[in-house]
C-alpha cells in the first residue's frame, strides 16, 4: 500500500467525488484509521481493515474483500 495523510486522501476524493461534505469525510477517515490501529478486523474474514476503503463504504473490511483484489501495491492506506 501507498501511504497517505488523511487530508491528502481527503483531497483526492473531494477532487474526484462531488457531493462529499469535507468535513464529515475526515471524520470518517479519522474513526476507520483509529479503529485500525486498535485492531479492527475485517467483518468478513478477520483480517486487519483497509482504512481509507472502510472509511468510504462505512463498513471494516480488509482490502480484498472490499476490491476484490489481491494486489494493493498501488493503492492508498491512510496514516
Amino acid at each position: 500500500m501507498v501511504p497517505i495523510s488523511v487530508e491528502k486522501f481527503a483531497d483526492m476524493v473531494m477532487e474526484s467525488n462531488k457531493g462529499y461534505n469535507r468535513k464529515e469525510l475526515i471524520e470518517s477517515l479519522q474513526a476507520a484509521l483509529d479503529a485500525k490501529n486498535h485492531g479492527a478486523k475485517c467483518v468478513i474474514c478477520g483480517r486487519p481493515i483497509w482504512a481509507a476503503g472502510s472509511a468510504i463504504t462505512g463498513t471494516n473490511m480488509c482490502f480484498t474483500c472490499t476490491t476484490g483484489e489481491t494486489d494493493d501495491s498501488e493503492d492508498y492506506e491512510i496514516y
